[in-house]
């Protein structure tokens, strides 16, 4: 049985997330689908890097896919994407060393969020338009206390007694493209709704609802503040799982550019 690694994009409005459920639609359910139906087996496994949530998208999710085939990696991204539905697509497969894990061997994530300024009849499903002015100086000004080693228990869906909450973020940038607000998130790992309450409680300051200075307060002590504030699926994308040997990206690049 052969190893591949594959990196694929999807547009998750129609799927209940990545990972495989019983009655429920979901992105990784329709590429095994795809491979049983191109490698004619049921005899094969799937791992994805990570988890995406109903509703959200990925630029560059990575999976390995362990199975039995003749085919070379080329033509089996070719016939396997002849099997998806149009909103996901296998960018690339390749051989992998088989002591490659798509979850285990992940250096750092990265998220991508777009909120935008304006109404947009094109870009609905891939940004959150918010209606209020927001101080993108405030929001910037909010992101750097998330950055370094904290205990987000106020900022997921997740049991803090299950698991820990304590996440390493690397980077939280916060820039202007055209009507766009871009967020980029980048860490060891990220809980249940994380991103999207971080973001929702950036967008509060934006407004001027809440203060910059606000944000260590409710990262020291349990706060129900984040929850009620989670921003919509709609504008979070996966922008990868990166692993040794990959280059992270540095330029923040909108999805569809919005002017």
């Amino acid at each position: 049985m052969a190893r591949f690694r594959l990196d694929c994009e999807y547009e998750g409005t129609r799927y209940s997330g990545w990972q495989v459920q019983k009655n429920a639609r979901t992105v990784q359910g329709e590429i095994m689908n795809a491979v049983r139906q191109v490698c004619n087996t049921g005899d094969f496994e799937l791992y994805g890097s990570g988890r995406t949530d109903a509703g959200v998208h990925a630029l560059r999710q990575t999976a390995h896919l362990d199975v039995q085939t003749v085919l070379p990696p080329h033509v089996l991204r070719m016939k396997i994407n002849d099997a998806l539905p149009a909103d996901i697509n296998v960018l690339r497969v390749d051989k992998a060393n088989k002591h490659f894990h798509a979850r285990h061997d992940v250096i750092t994530r990265s998220y991508l969020y777009q909120i935008s300024q304006r109404r947009t009849a094109f870009g609905k499903r891939f940004v959150w338009w918010i209606k209020d002015e927001l101080n993108i100086g405030r929001m910037q000004e909010a992101a750097e206390h998330f950055v370094g080693m904290k205990d987000f228990r106020s900022f997921t869906a997740d049991d803090p007694e299950e698991k820990s909450t304590k996440v390493l973020l690397e980077e939280l940038r916060v820039e202007e493209s055209g009507s766009l607000i871009l967020l980029r998130i980048r860490g060891s790992h990220f809980l249940w709704k994380m991103v999207r309450q971080m973001v929702g409680v950036l967008a509060e300051v934006g407004r001027g609802n809440m203060a910059p200075a606000e944000v260590p307060a409710i990262l020291k002590k349990p706060s129900d503040a984040p929850a009620k504030l989670t921003a919509p699926p709609s504008g979070l994308f996966l922008e990868g799982a990166y692993y040794h040997g990959d280059v992270l990206p540095t330029e923040l690049v909108p999805v569809m550019a919005i002017s």
